[in-house]
């Protein structure tokens, strides 16, 4: 049986009053116990060797016998402990409070700060010397000129601290513990423990008695647990001895035991245990999860339903882009705010800014996974990996209402899929073709993505974009909203990431993509058992009535038998007048119902030409 030895405080004692600082706690709510005594007459230099040698051990650099020993004590209890040169404190008192918003307060790293409401404030009468529980201030540090100081051992309230850390961008170990919680009844030790550390170390004489300010004493929280509840998130019946035995050891207080269970005092140090699913939690990491036996038998209820799940819509999608290629890419929401700024596509006003940056280039929510997918392209194409195709499934996050108090109503969040090809269509092989990828190719992935999750198509409507960072592109709508862009990048904004070959890029709304989903309706049909006819045709067209226009008039016109219709070559140049292209088109017919008649097939094909050549200006060749 191992058995923990704590380093006993017994011999603790004040050699005299000489030195008796008063300390005033004004905002017990920051700091509901402040502990603190005086020292005098001490000498400060460097630390023996055993003590550098432990600060060594754990990745800290000794600085001088008293840092090291608050350091070693913050380790050894985990409670963080603060020296201050008794000299700056002006009027020997100690005052715990919040300094006026915007005051200005110069820290041990020689930054001026100003600070805010929410600071907490150790200052003595005149004024701040320490962010409280964060970071010292330069006046009142330690030195080696230092003859007398004063020990500080406290309770700060974390969320304090946090806000305070956080705003002023200060991570110490003092911050990181905490923020966490620390133990409000392990103060008077840790304080007692380091004033007789300095002692040996460091001479000198406590010359006060503990100055212990706690208004209002933090008790236990009592948690109730029942016999029934341990068993059965355990999974087996442990045994009521077997509990008490180790919540004993961990600490726990069994103030009742009753047959139905236990009520137990939490001890304060253990901040994380809050619910009875908590104090079951440490019952069985003590028993040891390798005791709970694998049942032979799985118990489980089929559940279904009828509406698409969205987890896996998209992990069908993923599943479709890397079978086709696709690598997968994650990149940071935050991105720098200059890709909004100046750019007619994104309002920079609309940026979620980031209060406390940790710099320039992560300083805004991104609006757009464009610019993120392009640093990746950047960075391949630098590296020699010049053919790519990328996708990446994440949030984008905007300004909705500045005005608005509420956070839901004041901002934007939205899932949006993005894809990405630049080089060749496929990497260099003597049996692949060597064309580079375009507009079409990437088209193709898109479409069938759609048609992948269950989308009709045929359904959307298709207009040219008016997006700046298009140099041509197209936009799908449904009647909600715009689905899915695809496009080719523009050279500008291409010239601004350092990249020298042709991009193109895809966007899909995800939120309203999955709302187009779960309208759709998936019912059974049988193989149609009577045969598909085909009929091509070759029109002459302007050159600026697109496939799409010409793809919608052909299903409007016949909506029963006319299956697929598919562009098969495409002609501008000799023979054809300026201003002018050849579409060659081919049509699939199909009756469900019966083999189609000659007479049927020419008076529907009658219908199509009729009716591109009204509203298309269409020449049948």
């Amino acid at each position: 049986k191992r058995i923990l030895n704590i380093p006993s405080v017994n011999e603790f004692k004040t050699d005299d009053q000489s030195l008796d600082i008063e300390v005033i706690l004004e905002d017990a709510i920051a700091c509901p116990r402040y502990t603190g005594l005086s020292i005098s007459d001490i000498e400060v230099k460097e630390s023996p060797e055993w003590l550098q040698n432990k600060l060594n051990a754990i990745g800290l650099r000794p600085i001088n016998n008293i840092v090291d020993i608050t350091n070693y004590v913050l380790h050894e209890t985990g409670q963080p402990l603060h020296a201050f040169d008794a000299a700056g404190i002006y009027g020997n008192k100690v005052v715990v409070k919040k300094l006026p918003k915007g005051t200005k307060f110069t820290t041990l790293d020689e930054i001026d700060r100003e600070l805010t409401e929410n600071d907490l404030m150790i200052c003595n009468e005149k004024e701040g010397m320490c962010i409280g529980g964060v970071f010292g201030g330069i006046a009142s540090g330690v030195t080696e000129e230092t003859k007398n100081i004063f020990l500080e051992s406290a309770y700060f309230d974390p969320v304090h601290i946090r806000k305070s850390s956080k705003y002023h961008d200060l991570q110490t170990d003092a911050s990181f513990r905490f923020e966490r919680g620390v133990d409000p009844d392990i103060t008077l030790y840790a304080l007692k423990r380091a004033a007789i550390l300095i002692k040996g170390i460091a001479g000198g004489k406590i010359s006060s008695e503990i100055k212990d300010e706690y208004p209002q004493k933090i008790k236990k929280l009592k948690v109730d647990v029942s016999w029934n509840n341990i068993n059965r998130l355990i999974g087996k019946s442990i045994g009521n001895d077997i509990i008490k035995n180790i919540l004993n050891s961990l600490e726990f207080e069994v103030i009742n035991e009753t047959e139905e269970g236990l009520s137990l005092l939490v001890p304060t140090y253990r901040v994380d245990v809050t619910r009875e699913a908590d104090v079951i939690e440490e019952i069985l990491r003590i028993y040891g999860y390798n005791f709970i036996e694998i049942p032979a038998k799985v118990y489980s209820s089929i559940a279904s339903t009828v509406k698409p799940d969205p987890g896996k819509v998209q992990n069908l999608s993923f599943d479709f882009l890397s079978s086709n290629g696709f690598v997968e890419i994650m990149n940071n929401s935050l991105t720098k705010s200059t890709h909004y700024e100046n750019n007619l596509d994104f309002d920079a006003n609309q940026s979620v800014q980031i209060l406390n940056p940790l710099s320039r280039d992560l300083n805004v929510m991104r609006q757009s996974l464009l610019f993120g997918g392009l640093e990746v392209i950047n960075y391949n194409l630098n590296r020699k990996n010049e053919n790519l195709k990328l996708f990446e499934f994440g949030q984008v996050y905007k300004i909705k209402k500045k005005e608005a108090e509420e956070v839901t109503k004041k901002y934007d969040e939205s899932s949006q899929l993005a894809l990405f090809i630049t080089g060749k269509q496929n990497n260099e092989s003597w049996n692949t073709s060597d064309e580079n990828a375009d507009y079409i190719f990437l088209k193709a992935f898109a479409v069938n993505l759609l048609k992948r999750v269950g989308l009709k198509v045929n359904a959307l409507k298709s207009d040219k974009s008016t997006k700046k960072y298009f140099a041509e592109g197209l936009d799908y709508y449904s009647n909600i909203g715009q689905v899915l862009e695809i496009g080719e990048i523009s050279s500008a904004v291409l010239k601004t990431f350092d990249i020298d070959q042709k991009v193109f890029y895809a966007n899909f709304n995800w939120d309203l993509l999955f709302k187009e989903i779960r309208k759709q309706k998936i019912s059974y049909t049988a193989i149609p058992k009577f045969p598909e006819v085909r009929r091509d045709l070759a029109l002459l067209l302007d050159s600026s009535v697109p496939y799409a226009e010409v793809e919608k008039l052909a299903f409007q016109t016949e909506k029963k038998l006319l299956k697929t219709i598919n562009l098969f070559d495409v002609y501008e140049g000799k023979n054809i007048e300026t201003g002018k292209k050849s579409y060659a088109i081919s049509f699939m017919l199909q009756d469900e119902e019966k083999t189609l008649t000659e007479k049927v097939i020419d008076k529907t094909m009658k219908n199509l030409m009729m009716t591109f050549e009204r509203k298309l200006n269409a020449v049948i060749r």
